[in-house]
C-alpha cells in the first residue's frame, strides 16, 4: 500500500473534510506560503533543546479523542509518540537540508486511490488532475474557511511524511550488502549441524547447596545498572468500596417490573382517588408504554433468535402475541418482553458455491473464467451437490470463489435486504435441504437452504441492575468511615484486616499511568502519589468510574536511578544462581571426558537433535541455546565439546555431521532480497536510534 495509505491508517493528526483525501491540507502551504505558528512558549517537552508547545500539543490531543474516543491519557501518548518522531526528524533535516516542494507532494498525493479515484478530482477524461485538486484547496479557503484552517493547521506534519520519503531514500541508497556479507549471511541461514547432546539442567544442584548474599546481587545490580536502570514510581496499597446491588436491590427491581405486567390500582395523591392502570399486556401503545417506564427506548425492529439471550430466545419466540415474559435477568439489567408479532420463516440461512467469472461484480483477483466456462462450471458442481451422497461443504471447499469457501459455504442467517435479489427469493420460496443454481451480479451460486426461522417483533421494558439510595450510602458510610480511621491511627492494614477488607497492593506506578491492576481509568489516583506534597504514608479517598469509592495509602516513594534488592532480587537470584550451579555442575563433572562417560549417570541420558542451525538456534528438547550452537559450529565432525554452560543448563556434545550449502552462482539477487527486507525495517531503525541519542525534558505528568 501506498505510504499515504500507511499513513492514514497510523498518523492521529488527521482530519476528514467532504470525504476528502488524506493531504490536501498540504498543497495550501505551499501555494500561499503560509505556515503554522510554533505555539505558545510553556513546553510540553523540550527536544534537543526545542519547545514543543503545550497549547498545540492540546489541541492534537481533543482531536485524537474526538476522532477515535479514546482516553486522555491514551491519546496524550499517541501525540507524544507523534511529536517527538516528527520533532526529532525535522531537526535531523534541518541539519541535511532536506525540503519538500510541489513535485514531491503532487507524487505524494497522486499515489493514494483515495485521491485519484475521487470524481471531484478528475478531468473529463476520468484521470486524476492535480491542477483541479489544487484548485479545490483554494475554494475551500473561500467557501470554507473552518475547515481550510483544520488542513493548515495540521500542515507541518504532513510535509514532514515528504520529507521523510526523501530521507528514507537517501538512507536506502546507502543500504548495501557486498557479496561477501551476503555469502556469509547466506551459510548464517542454511548451514546446519546434527548433534548428539547431554542437557544437565540447573535444577540438577539443590537449592539448599548455594548460597546468594545480598551483597553479590547488590554488586551485580552495579556491573549491570544498563539493564537495572529505573523510572521515578510509586507504591501503593488500596481498598475498594464498589457499588454493587444487593439481592434486597434486585429483588426491589424484579419487583417493580413484576407489578408493570398487568393492570393495577393505583391512588392518586392529586385527585384522591384511586386509579386503573393499564398494564403491558393490555397496553394499546406498546412504544409510549416503554418509553414511559422503560430505561431504553422501544425498538420496532424485526429480530432473528440469535440477536437475544440465548437463555431465553426460545422462550420469548415461543410466546404467543400479546404474551408478556419476566421479569428475567439479561446481563446487567433485568426486563420483561411483550411478543408484538411474528413473521414466520423470515429469517433464512443457507449455503452456496460461488463460480465467479471475468468482469462479475467483486470477482476475486485472478479469475479468468469467461462467463460461459463459468456456467459450464457451476452446472457441473450443481449435478454434484445434488446428489444424495454429496458432501456439499467439501463441494464448497473445492470449488467456491467466495469468502465462505473455508466455512463450507455457510453463509449464516439472513434476511431480506441482506443479498442479491435472485439469490433471497430462491431461498425463501424453497424448503429447506433445497439445492438449487442461481444467477447474479457476483456470477453463478449454487445455493443449499440450510435453515430457516422467524423474526420476532419484541418490546422489553428494561431496568438497569443499579444499587439503591439505601445501598449507596452504607457503601459511602463504610468507605468514609475507613478513610477517617486510617487517617486517625496510621494502622491501614490492621484496620482493613478488622473490618474484613482485601488490601491490594499496586507497586512502580509510573507518572503516565492511568490504569491500575483492579482501578481502570484512575489517572487521578496517579497525579496524586506523584505530587510533591503527598508523603509515604498518606491517605486519601477517590471515586470510581463505576461507583463506589477507593481508599488509597502511598507506601513508597522510589526515586529515579538503579533497582533495588527488593525490586529485581528474585530475578538477579535466579542468575547468580544459575551460574554458581553452572560452575559446581562443571566441576562435578570435569573428570567425564567423554558422551559416554556422562550418560553412566542414572539421570542423564544422550539426546539427538538434527538440522539445527545458527538463525534459529534452537535444540529439541532443550530450548534456544545460541551460545551451545556456537560452540558445535567449531567444532569438527567426531569432536566432542567441554562442558558449556546455557541458557537452561550445562551442555556437553558431539558434533555428528556438519552440513554446509552448497555457494550460489551469483549472490546478488540473494544480497538484493536481505536489503529489501532490511530497508523495510530501515526508517523504525533509524529513527529508534535517532531518539536514544536525542536529550528529551519530558513534561507530561505536570499537564495530565
Amino acid at each position: 500500500m501506498a505510504i499515504l495509505g500507511k499513513i492514514r491508517q497510523r498518523s492521529i493528526f488527521l482530519i476528514l473534510v467532504i470525504g476528502m483525501a488524506l493531504f490536501a491540507f498540504v498543497i495550501s502551504g505551499v501555494f500561499d506560503g503560509n505556515s503554522m505558528n510554533s505555539g505558545p512558549s510553556d513546553p510540553i517537552a523540550v527536544i534537543n533543546d526545542e519547545e514543543v508547545g503545550v497549547d498545540f500539543f492540546r489541541q492534537m490531543v481533543d482531536q485524537t479523542q474526538r476522532t477515535y474516543n479514546y482516553s486522555t491519557l491514551k491519546s496524550v501518548n499517541l501525540v507524544w509518540n507523534q511529536a517527538l518522531r516528527n520533532t526529532i526528524f525535522d531537526q535531523q533535516f534541518e541539519k541535511l537540508g532536506i525540503d519538500a516542494g510541489k513535485d514531491q507532494l503532487e507524487q505524494i498525493i497522486s499515489s493514494d486511490d483515495s485521491v485519484i479515484n475521487n470524481p471531484s478530482f478528475q478531468n473529463e477524461a476520468g484521470f486524476f488532475d492535480f491542477g483541479i485538486f489544487t484548485n479545490y484547496i483554494s475554494q475551500m479557503k473561500i467557501e470554507n474557511p473552518s475547515a481550510y484552517e483544520n488542513w493548515k493547521f495540521q500542515e507541518k506534519s504532513i510535509i514532514g511524511v515528504a520529507k521523510q520519503r526523501i530521507y528514507l531514500d537517501l538512507i536506502k541508497a546507502s543500504n548495501v550488502m557486498t557479496e561477501s556479507e551476503a555469502k556469509e549471511n547466506y551459510h548464517f541461514e542454511n548451514d546446519n549441524v546434527n548433534i548428539d547432546y547431554i542437557q544437565i539442567p540447573f535444577e540438577f544442584i539443590s537449592d539448599s547447596l548455594i548460597e546468594i548474599t545480598d551483597a553479590e546481587i547488590k554488586s551485580y545490580i552495579k556491573n549491570n545498572e544498563a539493564e537495572y536502570k529505573i523510572d521515578e514510581s510509586r507504591n501503593i496499597q488500596y481498598v475498594a468500596f464498589n457499588e454493587t446491588p444487593t439481592e434486597d436491590d434486585l429483588a426491589a427491581i424484579r419487583l417493580r417490573l413484576e407489578g408493570l405486567k398487568s393492570q393495577r390500582i393505583a391512588y392518586n395523591n392529586v385527585s384522591k382517588l384511586t386509579d386503573t392502570l393499564e398494564g403491558f399486556k393490555e397496553t394499546k401503545t406498546v412504544a409510549d408504554f416503554v418509553d414511559q417506564y422503560s430505561e431504553v427506548s422501544f425498538d420496532s425492529v424485526y429480530k432473528p433468535r440469535g440477536t437475544y439471550n440465548n437463555e431465553y430466545a426460545d422462550i420469548l419466540f415461543g410466546l404467543d402475541e400479546g404474551e408478556v415474559f419476566g421479569p428475567y435477568q439479561d446481563g446487567n439489567t433485568f426486563k420483561i418482553s411483550r411478543l408484538i408479532k411474528r413473521k414466520k420463516n423470515a429469517s433464512l440461512r443457507a449455503s452456496h458455491i460461488l463460480i465467479a467469472y471475468e468482469g462479475s461484480t467483486r470477482s476475486p483477483s485472478g479469475i479468468s473464467l469467461t462467463k460461459e466456462k463459468a456456467k459450464l462450471k457451476a452446472n457441473r458442481v450443481f449435478r454434484l451437490a445434488r446428489r444424495a451422497s454429496s458432501n456439499f461443504e467439501a463441494l464448497a471447499r473445492e470449488n467456491s470463489d467466495g469468502p465462505t469457501k473455508n466455512r463450507g459455504g455457510d453463509l449464516g442467517f439472513f434476511q431480506e435486504g441482506d443479498m442479491a435479489v435472485e439469490f433471497f427469493n430462491f431461498v425463501n420460496k424453497n424448503r429447506v435441504g433445497k439445492v438449487g443454481l442461481v444467477e447474479t451480479e457476483f456470477g453463478f451460486h449454487v445455493i443449499k437452504v440450510t435453515d430457516k426461522d422467524d423474526l420476532a417483533l419484541i418490546a422489553d421494558i428494561v431496568a438497569e441492575a443499579i444499587p439503591s439510595d439505601k445501598t449507596s450510602n452504607e457503601v459511602f458510610r463504610k468507605a468514609t468511615q475507613f478513610e477517617m480511621d486510617t487517617r486517625e491511627k496510621k494502622e491501614f492494614n490492621i484496620i482493613a484486616k478488622q473490618n474484613g477488607y482485601e488490601v491490594r497492593p499496586v507497586k512502580q506506578i509510573t507518572s503516565l499511568e492511568e490504569n491500575l491492576p483492579g482501578l481502570t481509568q484512575q489517572r487521578n489516583i496517579v497525579r496524586w502519589v506523584f505530587e510533591e506534597s503527598t508523603k509515604t504514608g498518606d491517605i486519601r479517598r477517590f471515586s470510581l468510574s463505576k461507583g463506589g469509592y477507593v481508599i488509597v495509602q502511598l507506601t513508597d516513594n522510589l526515586k529515579e536511578g538503579l533497582a533495588t534488592i527488593e525490586q529485581v532480587g528474585d530475578e538477579v537470584r535466579d542468575i547468580i544462581s544459575r551460574d554458581k550451579k553452572g560452575t559446581l555442575i562443571r566441576n562435578q563433572f570435569a573428570n567425564k571426558l567423554t558422551l559416554k562417560d556422562l550418560a553412566e549417570h542414572e539421570k542423564l541420558s544422550i539426546e539427538t537433535a538434527s538440522a539445527v542451525n545458527q538463525k534459529n538456534p534452537t535444540i529439541a528438547g532443550a530450548g534456544n541455546e545460541p551460545s551451545v550452537l556456537g560452540v558445535a559450529f567449531s567444532l569438527n565432525p567426531g569432536q566432542e565439546s567441554g562442558l558449556i554452560k546455557g541458557q537452561k543448563g550445562v551442555y556437553k556434545l558431539l558434533l555428528k555431521q556438519k552440513n554446509i550449502v552448497d555457494d550460489l552462482e551469483d549472490y546478488s539477487t540473494y544480497a538484493e532480497k536481505i536489503r529489501q527486507d532490511t530497508s523495510t525495517k530501515m526508517m523504525e531503525s533509524v529513527y529508534l536510534a535517532l531518539e536514544s541519542v536525542s536529550e528529551i525534558h519530558d513534561n507530561r505528568s505536570l499537564y495530565y
